[in-house]
């Protein structure tokens, strides 16, 4: 699919890699819809955005709630037109054992809290903007649409207490293929990126030195992750017809060691 001119909508836009790929996208063409719960975030990089030439709207939106979720929808295709490229980066993180150092066991709430947000939040997200998308005229290729989805190389080597977050994000990989599969009559590809350790805002939050412990553990290239780095690969998946039910790891060969 060419990018240029197309309506696309990114959650968790307001930071991160849902923002760096609001950018890119908003660079190479697109109409950006910018989502994220935190509007003010999602409308700071919305206004860099036009402030620089590009196309972009800003609108709160919880990936959680049907009814949130869907106003935004339909907001952005008010503003832009109905979306045919998605990617879908809100999520939230967790480490947390599951036998404390006092012998209680983890909070039930705080399982199902990461479980709701990355991956029922992830559902949600592509049966809204699915359908939305089954109603479009197809391109020249067939195609209607694409929906990229954030996984987590913790989907396959999740570390010492990441169970919440490796469950999460593995439910991610898996529907990968069955989504792609269910959509693929009418003309929408879905695929995953699992993304190992990013130059982030949460990253940064991190000591310089511990920064610089997890860059090490990297076979190549030993640094963290980009941001852009992300967003051009979501680009590239867009841009390939034939990319479709795939999960791909972005890690420079990393595999995660126990903590």
């Amino acid at each position: 699919m060419d990018i240029r001119e197309q309506a696309a909508l990114v959650t968790g836009a307001g930071s991160g890699l849902g923002a760096a790929t609001a950018i890119v996208l908003a660079r190479r063409g697109a109409k950006v819809a910018l989502l994220d719960v935190n509007l003010d975030a999602a409308r700071s990089v919305a206004a860099s955005i036009t402030g620089n030439g590009g196309t972009a709207a800003a609108f709160g939106a919880d990936v959680t709630s049907g009814e949130s979720l869907q106003a935004a929808i339909d907001a952005a295709a008010t503003a832009h037109g109905p979306a045919r490229i998605v990617t879908h980066v809100a999520g939230i993180g967790s480490a947390k054992r599951i036998v404390g150092k006092d012998g209680s066991a983890a909070p039930l709430a705080d399982f199902e809290r990461v479980v709701r947000v990355n991956l029922i939040g992830t559902y949600n997200v592509a049966r809204l903007v699915a359908a939305a998308m089954a109603k479009l005229e197809p391109l020249a290729d067939g195609e209607r649409g694409v929906i990229v989805n954030t996984a987590s190389v913790a989907a396959f080597d999740g570390q010492i207490g990441q169970e919440a977050y490796a469950a999460s994000k593995g439910g991610v990989a898996a529907m990968t293929l069955p989504l792609a599969r269910d959509l693929a009559s009418h003309g929408i590809r879905t695929v995953t990126i699992a993304p190992g350790l990013f130059r982030t805002p949460l990253m940064d939050e991190l000591p310089q030195a511990v920064q610089d412990s997890l860059a090490a553990s990297i076979p190549f290239p030993k640094r963290l992750g980009k941001p852009e780095e992300f967003a051009q690969l979501a680009c590239t998946i867009v841009e390939n017809a034939s990319l479709n039910g795939e999960v791909i790891r972005l890690d420079g060969a990393l595999r995660m060691a126990p903590r």
